[in-house]
């Protein structure tokens, strides 16, 4: 795959795939299938060489949570609503890395459904999982999230602090809340 961004590879599978083919790979990683039913599209994916005796073929050293999260940053690069419902699944993921990259897809795409799920991840333990949840409850929360995004304003973390500032500012313009 070279140096090329993996922006454009995705971009570059998307089209010699289809988006029916594409978005249907993207969830089946997202949703845990084995990487050995993928080898074709992972390089793609992640920009890494997929060959025999690499690293990142091996479980061990590239656990299965990089699979899905690598399904949802394909997702994240071209969407097709198809995928809403395996995105607003992920966000319950039981790793945070797919978990956050849910959210940083339901952000770019307004993926509806996804704003019980971007708020549950709130309280995640990690910071940039938590800025996310602002983030993404920017674009998809409702008027039942305000109060979850308020509740960040307090975060020990800065970078949570001033998603949340953000997030609220385009969450009561979005709502007209004033």
């Amino acid at each position: 795959m070279g140096e090329r961004p993996v922006h454009d590879l995705i971009v570059e599978l998307a089209e010699r795939l289809g988006p029916d083919e594409f978005t249907a790979r993207c969830v089946a990683l997202l949703q845990g299938e084995p990487r050995e039913d993928h080898l074709d599209v992972l390089p793609w994916l992640t920009g890494h060489d997929w060959s025999d005796g690499e690293p990142v073929r091996d479980p061990a050293s590239w656990k299965d949570h990089w699979l899905r999260t690598w399904g949802a940053r394909g997702l994240l690069h071209v969407w097709d609503d198809r995928a809403t419902d395996a995105v607003v699944a992920g966000l319950g993921d039981e790793d945070w890395r797919p978990a956050e990259m849910c959210l940083k897809v339901a952000a770019a795409h307004d993926v509806a459904g996804t704003g019980d799920g971007a708020a549950a991840l709130a309280d995640h333990p990690l910071p940039r999982v938590r800025a996310a949840s602002a983030r993404a409850l920017a674009v998809v929360g409702d008027t039942e999230h305000l109060e979850v995004v308020s509740g960040l304003l307090d975060d020990p973390d800065e970078s949570v602090r001033r998603a949340a500032a953000r997030a609220i500012e385009r969450l009561r313009s979005r709502l007209d809340l004033g």
